[in-house]
Formats: C-alpha cells, structure tokens, sequence
C-alpha cells in the first residue's frame, strides 16, 4: 500500500467579512520581519545605525513585490499581460517570479547604497553579502506559502513523500517541490549565516553573496526538472524558463566566489578597510 501525504490545507487562516488572511500572506511577512531582526545584529556587530533598517526593510518589500510581479508577467505571460494590462496590478491572485525579485532587489539596493553608503561607510556588496543570508531564509517562508497554497508543485511520483493535493482536485501524488526548494533555502541560510558568525573576519567581499546564487538558483534548476511548467510555451523545451534563469545567477555566483580568493579582493569585514584606510 502506498503511503502519501493527503494534503487539503485551506489557504485562508480566518475571514472577517472581506478580510481574509492567507498563510501565503503571514508567512511572507514573517520571512522579512526574521529578515529585519537579522539586519539588526548585522549593524550592531558592525556598528552601523540601526535607523535605516525601516527605510531598507520598505525599499526591500517594494522591490519583492514589484519586481516578482513584472518578473512573472514579463518572463512568463506577457502576451496575456499585454493585452489585459489592469490584471498586472492583481497580486493577490497569484504570479510571482523570484528571477525578477531577484533582479529588482539588487536594483533597489544599488539605490540605497547610493544614497547611503557613502555617508555610513558600506558599499554595494558589502550589504549583499548581508543580504544574501536574510534572503534565504525570507524565500524558505515564501515557498512554505506556497505549499500553504497548493501551488507550483511537481509531477506526480511514487515516492512515500508525495503529496496529493486535494484543493486542486488531484488525485495521485505530486512531488512537493516547494519543500524541496524551502529545504534546499533553509540549509543555505544556515551555510550563509554560520561562515558570516564564525569566519567573517577570514573571508573576502562577495563569497556570501556567490554561495546564495549558487544554492538558491542551482538548486531551484534541478529541481524544476520535477516541476510542473507554469506555463504552456513552457511544453516541449528542453529547460523551462525557471531553469534559463537561474543559469545567469549560478556563473555569476561562481564569479564572485573565485572573485573572493583572488588577491585584492576587499575583506568581507568592512571595518577591517577603515582600519587600513585610517
């Protein structure tokens, strides 16, 4: 007899009249809220003032948001976003690209360290590096969301692990691919937040924000090999759109790493260049 995981979760915790609360919705707010907290012990230990983590917290959640959104119609549904314009605006109903999180979060923070890092003295990827970890652990809580919502699960499988997701009417199991990924994220944020606690001092600029491309994109291309495609022109390719957008992430993780043991490199520490600049 096959053992499966009957899973028929409601997505909506509570409803009060036309208010509804989504474990979708909770869980992406824990996942920067944890974020936040993290950035806290991050400026303290490095002595930078806390009174920008809000504005970074803002400009954080407004570049997830927006550049998701664009990244799924622009990447995924652009003929049908094209020609209903209004339903872009739609974010609660679904369609969220991480690629294109990605791409507008290093926009936003390009931004930031604009306007201030000069003043507080941190640079670009000095606050990536950071990021990186905050991020890992934010996009475990977002793909947890996801199997809270029943969506962008894999084919179907034998495996004692399967789930059948009853809400949307299936009947055999599926591989349950947003544990996978929120797996895969989880042991990423531990690698990233381990060698930022004990080995920060040791290691070079970038090396942080290399292993975070490495395994959240290089997990996220193996994986959709299980995946169902999210949309049809996706049929018949040999690698789906999650896949071809990953690749650019990985090369550029693996950039960064051997960028990291290169002679040169600023230290990841960035008292450590004051101190020698001084």
């Amino acid at each position: 007899m096959m053992l499966f995981v009957n899973w028929d979760v409601d997505p909506v915790m509570f409803s009060i009249g036309g208010f509804q609360l989504r474990y979708y919705g909770l869980l992406f707010i824990v996942g920067f809220y944890l974020g936040y907290y993290m950035f806290r012990y991050f400026f303290r230990r490095e002595g930078k003032p806390l009174e920008l983590l809000d504005t970074l917290l803002w400009t954080l959640m407004l570049c997830t948001i927006v550049g998701a959104r664009l990244g799924h119609v622009l990447f995924y549904q652009p003929d049908y976003y094209l020609a209903h314009p209004g339903e872009i605006l739609k974010v609660w109903e679904g369609g969220l690209a991480s690629h294109g999180g990605t791409i507008a979060i290093m926009i936003g923070m390009w931004w930031f360290v604009k306007k201030y890092g000069r003043r507080h003295d941190f640079g670009y990827i000095w606050l990536l590096d950071r990021l990186a970890i905050a991020v890992a652990f934010a996009a475990m809580f977002i793909r947890l969301g996801n199997l809270m919502n029943s969506e962008i699960y894999g084919h179907e499988t034998t495996l004692p692990w399967g789930f059948i997701f009853l809400q949307n009417g299936e009947t055999v199991a599926k591989h349950p691919t947003q544990l996978y990924e929120a797996l895969c994220y989880l042991g990423t944020g531990i690698i990233l937040f381990s060698i930022y606690k004990f080995a920060l001092p040791k290691i070079r600029e970038g090396l942080l924000l290399g292993i975070f491309f490495i395994g959240i994109f290089l997990s996220r291309f193996f994986i959709e090999f299980v995946k169902e495609n999210q949309v049809g022109f996706e049929e018949g390719m040999t690698l789906n759109m999650g896949q071809l957008l990953s690749i650019p992430f990985v090369l550029m993780g693996i950039w960064l790493i051997v960028r990291s043991f290169r002679p040169g490199t600023p230290p990841a520490l960035y008292e450590e260049k004051k101190q020698k600049r001084g």
